[in-house]
C-alpha cells in the first residue's frame, strides 16, 4: 500500500513507535487513516499550509523537510502507541509518548519560527 500522507511516511512512523508497538496499529492500513489529519493540524499550528505547497509543486526547502517529517512522524507515532497499549509497560508508554511530544514540540516550534524557517531556507 502507498504512502498517503504527504510529508509524513508509513517508515517514518513505525520506526518511532518502536518494536512494542501492536502490529496492526502500526501497519500502513492503519497509520493511512490518519496521517492527513495530523498534518492537517501541523499546517494549522504552524499557519502555513506545507501540504499545499508540496502538492502543487511549490518548493519546500531541503532544510525544512525534516522538521515536517519528524513533526508528523511524532505525532503519527504517538496515535500509534495509544491506539494498542498492549506492547508496552505502563513506564515505556508513558517515556515513549513523552519522547514523541518532545520531538514534535521542538519540531513545531522551528516550524512557527519565522527566522528560524527563514535560516533554514538560506535567507538569514
Amino acid at each position: 500500500m502507498a504512502d498517503v500522507g504527504i510529508y509524513t511516511k508509513n517508515a517514518d512512523i513505525q520506526a518511532l513507535a518502536g518494536v512494542n508497538a501492536g502490529a496492526t496499529a502500526k501497519a500502513t492500513a492503519a497509520t493511512d487513516v490518519y496521517v492527513l489529519n495530523v498534518e492537517a493540524m501541523i499546517n494549522i499550528e504552524t499557519l502555513y499550509d506545507w501540504s499545499a505547497a508540496i502538492t502543487t509543486g511549490g518548493i519546500v526547502d531541503a532544510g525544512l523537510q525534516p522538521f515536517l517529517k519528524m513533526a508528523g512522524a511524532s505525532k503519527c507515532a504517538m496515535v500509534v502507541v495509544n491506539a494498542d497499549l498492549t506492547g508496552f509497560s505502563a513506564r515505556e508508554r508513558e517515556t515513549t509518548l513523552d519522547f514523541l511530544n518532545s520531538q514534535y514540540d521542538a519540531c513545531i516550534k522551528i516550524l512557527q519560527d519565522t527566522n528560524k524557517t527563514a535560516f533554514l531556507r538560506g535567507e538569514a
